[in-house]
This record gives structure tokens, sequence and C-alpha cells, in this order.
């Protein structure tokens, strides 16, 4: 199994390309189940879970090129199998949204129920009830999710009782070749939600509201082919932006956009940063001077993300003061605080708060990623630790971050890959 060595010490500093986003990656490789044409996608990040979305969406029948330069290019003319099996989705939580677009094009779908970093509950209850409410069929039999139409699926009017990302994306996609009219209210208004209905309109699908709260999508018969680009991954942004304010350094990051992470920016700044920001690049520096703490509370979008919190927590372990850490998103998504603490952080738990006691430097210690986000909070304090810190069970990290230790070598950081 992959292990990092990390030595810390110096700041990072150098200049770094951000790669395409994850999370709008993933649902727009889904709706290309929808296209009747090729679709053409670029700036696809190279990662662990989208090799999995790509060998399920093949055990489906469809035929995928992955070429260099995060181009894919996708054919969905000859779909064979409406089946998603337990041993694909197993392994990522995000397989669940074929659901949706195999249910609007062929009539059915039979999804396994999904898996994915163990962060806590997120019920597919709204995917389901929102589907029902379209005309499904669902049944749940042997740990999959059954679900059938008789014809097409009827356009209707959704209010999703809690904002739900992956919910707003499958009933999104299942509403694009629905008879009729659908309205999605309380939709999620993430970023990579916009990305994905800017991409099915490329497809022509006919979507109003985007980036609100509420979606209206008039159904059509077909979806063509196209060609698209990937947003930049927000979320990669933060975690080099953190790991530049923790370690007191200077970095500039290309291809990615300040507008979709002004709750990050506002934190750092807060921290003591200093940013300047263009139409595709971020700039952060921080040298010499150590951060000051920031007290953090995740939220749906705009709000801070969740997927922020860890790095943040990170670099508050090594911050001047004291800051706060509230997840009210996961509730075990706080699973960090007691690796962090092995590394000589003064982290108190109470409920879903985290209070951070800022140290001057952490100590190296052996310690062990339990999720994708927790791993880059480890590999931050590593960063900022005296000594080699040995992190285990780094294939969580490999799901969301493209190349993460050659990007830091770039950067100046001493990371290695073991296997041991």
């Amino acid at each position: 199994m992959d292990k990092f060595i990390i030595t810390g010490g110096g700041p990072l500093q150098g200049e770094l390309r951000i790669s395409g986003s994850k999370n709008a990656a993933l649902p727009i490789l889904a709706a290309t189940l929808l296209a009747d044409g090729i679709v053409s996608l670029g700036n696809v990040p190279r990662l662990n879970d989208i090799s999995t979305m790509v060998a399920l969406l093949k055990t489906l029948g469809l035929a995928i090129e992955v070429g260099d330069e995060g181009k894919v290019s996708v054919d969905a003319s000859h779909v064979t199998s409406t089946t998603a099996p337990y041993d694909l989705v197993k392994t990522m939580r995000a397989s669940i949204l074929v659901l949706g677009p195999l249910l609007a094009r062929f009539g059915e779908a039979n999804v396994s129920f999904p898996g994915g970093c163990a962060i806590g509950s997120r019920p597919v209850d709204i995917h389901l009830r929102g589907l029902e409410a379209m005309g499904a069929h669902i049944e749940i039999d042997g740990g999959y999710i059954r679900a059938k139409t008789n014809g097409r699926l009827k356009g209707a009017h959704i209010l999703m009782d809690i904002v739900t990302v992956g919910g707003t994306e499958n009933l999104l996609m299942a509403a694009v070749l629905a008879e009729g009219r659908t309205i999605l209210e309380n939709a999620a208004r993430e970023p990579e939600i916009v990305d994905l209905a800017h991409m099915l309109v490329a497809m022509g699908a006919k979507i109003e509201g985007i980036g609100t709260a509420t979606l209206t999508v008039d159904g059509v018969t077909s979806l063509r082919g196209c060609e698209y680009e990937v947003m930049p991954d927000r979320i990669e942004t933060g975690t080099y932006l953190v790991a530049a304010a923790a370690t007191r350094g200077k970095v500039r990051l290309t291809a990615t956009r300040a507008d979709i992470l002004e709750a990050v920016l506002i934190k750092l700044e807060e921290a003591g940063a200093h940013l300047e920001v263009g139409d595709n690049w971020i700039e952060l520096d921080m040298q010499g001077r150590r951060p000051k703490a920031v007290n953090i509370r995740t939220a749906p979008y705009p709000a801070f993300p969740t997927d922020m919190q860890s790095q943040f927590m990170a670099m508050n372990a090594v911050a001047e003061g004291t800051g706060t850490v509230t997840e009210t998103i996961f509730e075990n998504r706080l699973v960090q605080v007691s690796e962090l603490n092995r590394m000589d952080a003064h982290i108190l738990l109470e409920g879903n708060t985290a209070i951070v006691k800022g140290v001057e430097r952490l100590k190296a210690a052996p310690v062990m990623a339990s999720d994708l986000r927790a791993s880059a909070s480890l590999v931050i304090a590593a960063l900022v630790a005296d000594g080699s810190t040995l992190i285990d069970r780094i294939y969580h990290i490999d799901r969301g971050y493209e190349s993460i230790e050659a990007k830091f070598h770039t950067l100046g950081a001493d990371i290695r890959r073991v296997r041991q």
C-alpha cells in the first residue's frame, strides 16, 4: 500500500497549474449517457475516481477514449446495459449519478447503493423521492436501486427538503429528457452544478435559473453530443493556497478562478495572507509571516465549503491564536482531529466543533488518512512539522488530487511516495 513520507521545513514557493474539477467532471461524465452523439470533454483530471467512473460507463457499453492533456471522448450511442454493478459503485459515491440519466434515456436503471468516504450519512432518499415524483417506479432489492418508467419521465414540481448536491445533479439530469416542465426548488448552487448545467445546455437542454436555488427545466426529446471544457478544481486550488499560507510561503496558481472561491479567499485574507487575483490566476503571499487563527463554519455554497475545513484546521494548528472549525454538513467529518493531535496539535473536540489552539511547529508522527480531504490536512500538517511524517492509506488522496506529490515538488516540498 502506498504511503507518503514528508519532511517539513521551508515555505512553499513557485507557480502551479490547477487541474480540472473532480466534482464537476464526475456528473459531467455521467451526463454523457444522455447524448445521442459524441461528447468531447477537456480538462478532465486524471484521478482514481475519474477512472472508476470511466470503468463504470464502459461497463454500461459506452465507447470511451481517454487522451492526453485531459481529453476524454464519450460515445453513448450503443449502451448495452442499465446495471451499475456493486464492484464498481462500492468504491465511489458519485456512481449514483448514473441513476437519473439511465432512467431518463432508457426507462430503467439498476444501480447498487454507493460507497465512498466514511464522513457521515449521505442518504439517497431525496434522489429517489424526486424520481418517483417524475413517475418512476422504484424498488430496493438486494442492495440495488431498481427503477423503471412507463414511457418518459414526467415533469414535476420538486422541493428538496435539504440542500443536496448529488440529489440536485441526479434530478437535473433526469429532468432534461422528461416530458414537460420540472421545477427543482431548494437546489444546490455549487459551481460544479452550474458547470453541469452549462454542459447540458451545450447538449441542447433547456434550463433556466442556473446558479440559483430554483432550476426550471423544460424537457426535450433528445440531446446531442457537444464539446465542453470542465471547470478548474476550486478545492484543489484552496488546498494549495492554504498549504502556502501554513508554510509561510508564496505561490501563484494558474488555470483557476477566484470567483468560485470567495468564502475561502476571505478567510485566507483574515489569516493575514496577501492575495492578488486575475481572470485565471490567484497569487498568495505569506512570506515570513505566521498565519492568524480563523473561525470556520461550513455551510452550502456560497458559504464556506465542507471540503475545505480540514485544510484550514491544519493551518490553524500552527497559527497565532485560537480558532474554531464547526462542521454542519457531515457528522463524521472532523475525523482528522485525532491524527493532527498525534503531531502535537492542540485541538479539543466539542460536538461538531473543533477548538484549535495554534502552536509554533508541529512534530512528525506516523498518521493515517481516513478520507479524501482529511488526507490533505495531514499533508499540510506534515509540511509544517519538524522531522519526517509517514502518512498511511493515501489511496484516499489519489481519489481527488491529481499528481499531488509532483505538484508539491514543484513548490519545493520534500515529499515522496513509498510502498511498504
